[in-house]
C-alpha cells in the first residue's frame, strides 16, 4: 500500500512540481488548495506527466473546522508538505496583516491537528528571506537570523520559531524546514510551470511574458546595489531540483533518519546571479531579446544572497543538477505552451 502524502498548496508552482516527483517516487498524493493563486486545471498537468490524478480538496486551511473534517477523512497521512502561504515580498509590504493572518494561522492549524490526529512528519516551505540581508556570503544554516526585510520574510522566521517551539514541547513530532532560494524554471514536458494570476510578482514569469509580448517591458528594480553590475544578486534554483529535495526530506522523516526531530536545510545552487545576468542567460538560451529598463529599488528586496548548500549536499545526498540556462529555456518553453493554449489559460 502506497504511503499517503498531503501537499498543502499543491496546485501552486512548487507544490505541483513536488506532487509529480512524489508520485513518480511511489507515493500517493492528496492536495489541499484554495486556488487563491493557482488553478484547478494544474491537476491536468500533473496527470499528463504521471498518469495519476491526485485527490484534491478545495478549501482554505486557515479554516480549522474544515481542516479537521479533512483529517477525519484522511487519517492515514504519512507526512505533510506545507506550501500553502502568501508569498510575494512586495505585496507583503503593502498588506502585512493579510500575510500574518494567512501564513501563521495556516501553520498553527496544521500543527494543532497533527497533534490531535497523531500525524508525525512535516516538511515546511521556508525561505532564504529568514536570513535578512546577510553580513557574510554565502549563507549557511548556521548564519545569523537577522531582522527580516519584509513581512513575508518575517512570517517565515516566525513560522520556523513556531515549529521549533512545538517540537520542543512534543518529541513525537518531526519536521524539516527547507529554506529555498529563488525557484525558477518549469517541468521539461511543459505541462507544468509558474502560472501567476494577474501581474507576476517574480522575475522569470515577467521575463517570459515580456518576451512573449504580453508585457511592454521588464522593470529591473535597482541599478545601484553594491554588486558587480548594480542589480540585485540571487541564487536561482530549478523548481524540479527543489521538488526532488522535498521527496528526500519526506523519505528522511518517514525512514526515521533525522539527527534531531527538527532539521533545517538550505536549498540552492550555491551560485549567485544578478538580475541582469539572469536576463542575459534568458536571451542566450532562448534567442529572445528582452525590452527592459532600470528603475528604483523595490521595498522589501535584499541586495545579495546565495546559499552554501554543503550541508544539504552531504546530509540529504541532494544536489541541484540543472543550470541557469536550463531554468530559462524551460521557462520559455512553458510560456510558449501557455500561448499555444491561451484560450484554456485565460
Amino acid at each position: 500500500m502506497k504511503q499517503k502524502i498531503l501537499v498543502t498548496g499543491g496546485t501552486g508552482y512548487i507544490g505541483s512540481h513536488t506532487a509529480v516527483e512524489l508520485i513518480e517516487s511511489g507515493f500517493e498524493v492528496v492536495i489541499i488548495d484554495n486556488l487563491s493563486n493557482s488553478r484547478e486545471d494544474v491537476l491536468d498537468g500533473i496527470e499528463k506527466i504521471t498518469g495519476v490524478r491526485p485527490a484534491f480538496e478545495n478549501f482554505d486551511i486557515c479554516d480549522i473546522n474544515r481542516l479537521d473534517q479533512f483529517f477525519q477523512k484522511y487519517k492515514d497521512i504519512s507526512a505533510i508538505i506545507h506550501f500553502a502561504a502568501s508569498k510575494a515580498v512586495g505585496e507583503s509590504v503593502a498588506k502585512p496583516l493579510m500575510y500574518y493572518r494567512n501564513n501563521l494561522q495556516s501553520l498553527t492549524n496544521i500543527l494543532e491537528l497533527m497533534e490531535k490526529y497523531e500525524l508525525n512528519n512535516l516538511a515546511f516551505s521556508s525561505s532564504c528571506t529568514v536570513y535578512g540581508q546577510p553580513k557574510q556570503l554565502p549563507v549557511t544554516e548556521k548564519s545569523p537570523i537577522l531582522p527580516a526585510e519584509s513581512p513575508y520574510g518575517n512570517t517565515k522566521q516566525i513560522c520556523e520559531e513556531i515549529i521549533s517551539d512545538t517540537l520542543r514541547a512534543n518529541n513525537n513530532l518531526n519536521a524539516i524546514s527547507l529554506r529555498y532560494f529563488n525557484p525558477v524554471g518549469a517541468h521539461d514536458s511543459a505541462h507544468l510551470g509558474e502560472l501567476p494570476l494577474g501581474v507576476p510578482a517574480n522575475l522569470v514569469p515577467f521575463i517570459t511574458q515580456t518576451a512573449a509580448g504580453l508585457r511592454k517591458e521588464l522593470s529591473v528594480f535597482g541599478d545601484d546595489y553594491n554588486t558587480p553590475d548594480g542589480s540585485a544578486v540571487r541564487d536561482y534554483i530549478h523548481v524540479v531540483d527543489l521538488a526532488k529535495a522535498h521527496v528526500i526530506a519526506v523519505q528522511r522523516m518517514i525512514g526515521k533518519k533525522q539527527k534531531t526531530n527538527y532539521e533545517v536545510f538550505n536549498l540552492g545552487t550555491g551560485n549567485g546571479y544578478s538580475v541582469l545576468e539572469a536576463i542575459r542567460a534568458f536571451e542566450t538560451s532562448t534567442g529572445q531579446k528582452l525590452n527592459y529598463k532600470l528603475v528604483e529599488r523595490r521595498a522589501g528586496d535584499i541586495e545579495c544572497v546565495w546559499a552554501d548548500t554543503t550541508y544539504a549536499n552531504q546530509e540529504l545526498g541532494w544536489k541541484a543538477a540543472l543550470d541557469i540556462n536550463t531554468m530559462m529555456s524551460s521557462s520559455w518553453k512553458w510560456q510558449q505552451h501557455l500561448m499555444e493554449n491561451q484560450d484554456k489559460f485565460k
